[in-house]
């Protein structure tokens, strides 16, 4: 703000408050000479009416102290409480009120310089000019400030943004607000779609501005497909009609490496001015949100591996045996929550079938790395024979060694293949619900603690379940929601599975209809219809 700038030595519409023709005169020609556009009012009445016509407001006001009606004192205090005017520079004159009180008296009122009459039309001229230059400059602080405060605003809508639509959206929003006129945002998404967003009718007044969003379609034919090297956009057609002319609009391009998709902004240049100050505003919002859509590119990357790696670990096939069916369901989290350590094993024994279903507290890919640990240690102890309350302390030993201060939930249950007895061993997972054929839902509510505590585990807990009976498991993200008490929802998963359908496969769907994910957390579900035992040695 120091460096004078280009528009310092504009020519300005000033206006001329005198009673006397003859001075008003003298001096709208003198002004008028100078490159000024003058209007003149014999009055402070008059001069105020001319102030309250928003359309066109003076730049500067040369009042005279003497006026028929009131002082140039009193008029440049109107001004100055008038929220319309109060910025607008006021020059006081006077033939009479010459003395040093009377000049001190005006400044104090709110003048921005005083002249005493004659004035030299040099003086004149020099003095508006220096006034203009420090309102002006005062004028371009000020809209740097808001617009400083705006871009700020803008910036940690773009940071906010939880994927590429709502980035450009609030590209385009930032865009339109920081600079007053519809503007346009064009990417391409981490999976390589093309988005435009483009505000309309507000004029950047986010009260009234409607923003849309849409993907650009693909071309048929990518060879033939039609660049426009000004920008990198693929078509113009996917813009709004006055922007489609790279010649009407002004390009700003946000990139953080030469080799990604960078974020375009564009301007109508029609719409607005661009002086020094707006062109680096621009840059930095397309330079944010190039910064923004990175990190949602790599976020996006590492959540597919993470989530690839966590299928990974899962059971491929479930063991087919004639004392149970068995059915599972994992849903990952949506794709804005991290990955969690959900997980599930189903596994033929010499003793029994052993069922499980567990969860690694975190969310995280430690948490999935973790998780194929215990589960594959899981299978290593089931196959030894261990029941089940051995597996929880050979696993909790396991968590503590290897893995100290991590903590797992995990439910395993023995189904014995020649009796109805089920071999219950919980570490502070949610209770298994076992429905009798008669559609009656308990828990089993019998638990130790969780794994990686380094606690003894009490015995498995033995309960006996007759055939057509269901065993179910989950993990938490199905029935735990914000301000809900867990006593509430465990009523609430109970109710549902006692009229749920007979099938496993079809408890699992009818679970998921009756209580729908809310995307916040990982979902195990493992459904056991249990069926007649078989005499030993049969499975």
């Amino acid at each position: 703000m120091t460096q004078q700038h280009s528009d310092d030595q504009a020519p300005a519409h000033i206006l001329v408050v005198d009673d006397d023709p003859t001075n008003r005169y003298v001096l709208a020609t003198t002004l008028e000479r100078g490159g000024h556009r003058v209007t003149t009012a014999e009055d402070g009445t008059r001069a105020l009416e001319l102030l309250r016509t928003p359309e066109e407001l003076p730049e500067i006001a040369i009042v005279d102290v003497r006026l028929p009606d009131m002082t140039g004192f009193e008029v440049c205090e109107h001004i100055k409480k008038n929220p319309a005017t109060a910025a607008m520079p006021v020059i006081n004159i006077s033939a009479s009120a010459i003395s040093a009180d009377d000049r001190t008296r005006g400044l104090y009122r709110g003048a921005d310089a005083y002249l005493v009459e004659p004035i030299a039309p040099g003086e004149l001229l020099a003095t508006v000019t220096a006034t203009l230059r420090y309102a002006r400059a005062r004028r371009r602080a000020e809209l740097l400030a808001e617009r400083l405060h705006l871009l700020n605003r803008a910036t940690l809508a773009v940071y906010s943004a939880t994927d590429a639509n709502e980035l450009i959206k609030a590209t385009a929003e930032g865009a339109a607000s920081v600079l007053r006129c519809d503007t346009a945002a064009f990417l391409h998404t981490p999976q390589g779609d093309a988005l435009v967003a483009h505000t309309a009718g507000g004029q950047g007044s986010p009260a009234t501005a409607e923003t849309r969003v849409h993907p650009v379609p693909a071309p048929e034919n990518r060879a033939e497909a039609r660049t426009d090297a000004d920008d990198g956009l693929p078509d113009p057609a996917c813009l709004p009609v006055p922007l489609r002319d790279p010649a009407r609009r002004h390009t700003v391009v946000g990139q953080t490496k030469s080799d990604r998709p960078p974020v375009v902004i564009l301007v109508p240049a029609d719409a607005i001015a661009l002086d020094d100050d707006d062109d680096p505003l621009l840059h930095q919002l397309a330079r944010a949100s190039a910064l923004a859509l990175e990190a949602l590119r790599s976020y996006s990357e590492e959540h597919a591996l993470a989530l690839t790696l966590q299928r990974s670990f899962l059971p491929e096939n479930l063991p087919r045996t004639t004392r149970a069916d068995l059915a599972v369901r994992y849903l990952p989290a949506s794709e804005r929550a991290e990955i969690g350590g959900d997980f599930y094993e189903a596994i033929s024994t010499t003793s029994g079938l052993v069922v499980a279903v567990g969860d690694v507290a975190g969310h995280s890919l430690d948490a999935a790395m973790v998780m194929g640990q215990v589960r594959h240690a899981l299978r290593a102890y089931a196959i030894e024979g261990h029941p089940p309350h051995v597996i929880l302390s050979h696993l909790d030993h396991l968590l503590t060694s290897v893995e100290p201060g991590t903590a797992v939930t995990l439910c395993v249950v023995l189904i014995e293949y020649a009796s109805d007895v089920l071999h219950i061993a919980n570490a502070g997972h949610l209770p298994p619900l076992v429905r009798a054929p008669d559609g009656t839902a308990v828990y089993v509510e019998e638990h130790g603690p969780m794994l990686g505590l380094g606690l003894p585990h009490p015995p498995a807990h033995r309960v006996t379940a007759e055939p057509g009976s269901l065993l179910l498991l989950v993990t938490d993200g199905l029935i735990e929601r914000r301000h809900i008490h867990l006593q509430q929802s465990l009523d609430s998963l109970a109710g549902v599975l006692a009229r749920a359908p007979r099938l496993p496969e079809d408890v699992c769907d009818d679970l998921l209809d009756r209580l729908p994910p809310d995307g916040s957390d990982d979902i195990a579900i493992m459904a056991v219809h249990l069926n007649a035992p078989k005499p030993p040695g049969q499975r």
